[in-house]
């Protein structure tokens, strides 16, 4: 099997592929922004390239199968829209043309259904009503797919965390932070006494990374139809401030957690969409799948791992972690 992943290189493709190469008889041709970077054998682009040109590409790589982790979390609006929405719409356009029997599974984001209602869990089904230009982009790029006319999946992923934690999100910049902190009193050169964080009131469902890879083999490799969209979640709210606790527990960190709306690492969108959590009864249904792992044994990778990983090298700012805001809660 023939599956392409695009955006391998940023922390959900390095775990998807990862997962890949232990399937037998699988062969991952290797695309990138640059034909001459990090080994790549395609050129892709897809904030840039024509649908011609992409179908030219994707007749070459002739996939079975096709796993969209490449998205942008951060950057203004048009760097958004580039990425997150056109980019979807021209693979598309560019599938039906080059391998219109080839499986898509597209990672898109919870950020879709936007503000969530306190101790309610949000099926596929729910509405969609995203804040700011991320969530928008997403579910711009989700419609896209699920409009396509393909053998495609949506997965709408929660907040990524566990080993590489990026520091565009909340648990890797915490991660690097308490490291940070810790090596300051080490050597002398600081109390490392207070960690100065955002609003962390909110309520978010985290869901380990590797986690979101496996539902991800599972979706491109399961046989017959699956449902346009499936969440893939912790399926439980957590307050984001017990993730900091804990991941400070486990940094051994002694020193005190300060609060700061005006801090950097604040978010309004936090105080907007205060919480959020997804009911992942469908995929279990469709994929069989269910988290595996804990929030405890996610930060414990996170922070055996040496902190903060480095999110997208192929393209700074661009890395499909499936979240809105929740990089910076």
């Amino acid at each position: 099997m023939r599956i392409l992943v695009l955006g391998r290189t940023g922390y959900l493709g390095r775990h998807v592929v990862a997962h890949l190469r232990g399937l037998p008889d699988t062969h991952l041709p290797e695309a990138g922004r640059s034909s001459t970077g990090a080994g790549a054998d395609l050129r892709v682009d897809l904030a840039a390239d024509s649908p011609d040109r992409l179908a030219k590409t994707l007749a070459e790589a002739a996939p079975d199968a096709v796993i969209n982790c490449a998205g942008a979390t951060g950057g203004d609006a048009v760097t958004l829209a580039e990425v997150n929405a056109r980019g979807p719409a021209a693979l598309c356009a560019a599938l039906r043309q080059a391998a219109p029997r080839a499986r898509l599974v597209h990672l898109g984001s919870a950020a879709e259904y936007g503000p969530g209602e306190p101790g309610t869990k949000v099926t596929e089904t729910a509405a969609t009503r995203p804040l700011g230009p991320y969530g928008a982009t997403k579910l711009a790029g989700t419609a896209a797919v699920t409009a396509s006319g393909l053998d495609a999946v949506v997965l709408r992923v929660g907040n990524p965390v566990g080993p590489g934690a990026p520091p565009t999100g909340l648990p890797g910049r915490v991660a690097a932070l308490l490291r940070e902190a810790g090596a300051a009193t080490a050597t002398g050169t600081g109390t490392g006494t207070m960690l100065r964080l955002g609003d962390l009131s909110a309520y978010r469902d985290f869901v380990d990374v590797r986690d979101v890879a496996r539902a991800a083999v599972l979706a491109v490799t399961a046989t017959g139809p699956l449902p346009a969209v499936l969440n893939i979640g912790g399926g439980e709210a957590v307050r984001v401030r017990d993730l900091v606790q804990m991941l400070a527990r486990r940094a051994g960190f002694g020193g005190r957690i300060e609060e700061d709306t005006g801090a950097a690492g604040g978010s309004a969108r936090s105080a907007a969409v205060s919480w959020q959590c997804s009911d992942i009864t469908a995929a279990g249904e469709a994929l069989g799948w269910r988290p595996s792992y804990t929030l405890e044994e996610s930060l414990a990778a996170l922070w055996a791992h040496g902190g903060a990983g480095t999110g997208d090298t192929d393209a700074p700012g661009r890395d499909a972690t499936g979240t809105e805001g929740d990089h910076a809660p």
